[in-house]
């Protein structure tokens, strides 16, 4: 089953509580919220005051990718606030077991994100631990980029890799992903589609996720 998890940050931000409000009755499934610090991408965006309003606000999943360097400083915040799903990168911690371990100890499920060019390899003695991956499809920071292809490849081998040990584990796909191309990212083995801008900026945003969800 796929599940469509739209990315907060192509919302109207003037607009806040209407745009969470039109997801739920669009049948999102989760809200994908993209944390960044100005340090691990270039932008900067909120932190766990944004999500402790937006846990107030809904009952969606809410789903908190940390861009930040050295997420294992803020695990403890964002669990409070009120995240769902911690997800960080393997790029950005040196200890990645051990903010894995923080993640499941404030009992959250954890994910880890993976940057375009980041081999599957350094999964290797993490998978099994995992509740989600993430794979960028873009290069992280910016919304509105081009789908890198190569990311279908990715998502085939991880898709494998997990099937190999009879794991349970969602994998999730982020960048330049929209109607014209989700048959094949779920073709691909990808199960939670973040969209941003083909959600926030379509005519019919209820319309597009019922198609997404249908992976058509």
């Amino acid at each position: 089953m796929i599940k469509v998890a739209p990315s907060v940050l192509s919302a109207d931000f003037t607009r806040f509580y209407d745009a969470i409000k039109m997801l739920e009755a669009a049948g999102a499934d989760y809200i994908h919220c993209d944390v960044m610090d100005g340090m691990f991408v270039p932008n900067i965006t909120f932190g766990p005051y944004m999500i402790r309003d937006m846990r107030k606000a809904t009952k969606l999943t809410l789903d908190v990718h940390l861009m930040v360097q050295a997420p294992e400083r803020y695990v403890e915040a964002f669990a409070e606030a009120g995240a769902d799903i911690i997800v960080v990168h393997e790029e950005a911690t040196t200890h990645l077991d051990r903010t894995l371990q923080m993640i499941r100890a404030a009992g959250k499920k954890c994910g880890v994100a993976l940057n375009p060019h980041t081999p599957l390899s350094v999964l290797e003695y993490v998978l099994d631990g995992l509740d989600q991956v993430l794979l960028m499809s873009v290069n992280p920071g910016f919304g509105g980029q081009s789908f890198l292809p190569y990311s279908l490849d990715k998502a085939r081998a991880l898709k494998a890799m997990i099937d190999a040990r009879g794991l349970d584990i969602d994998i999730e796909m982020d960048g330049g992903i929209g109607l014209h191309n989700v048959a094949e990212v779920a073709a691909a083995g990808v199960n939670v589609l973040v969209a941003g801008n083909a959600v926030f900026c379509a005519p019919d945003p209820a319309e597009v996720i019922r198609r997404l969800k249908l992976g058509k």
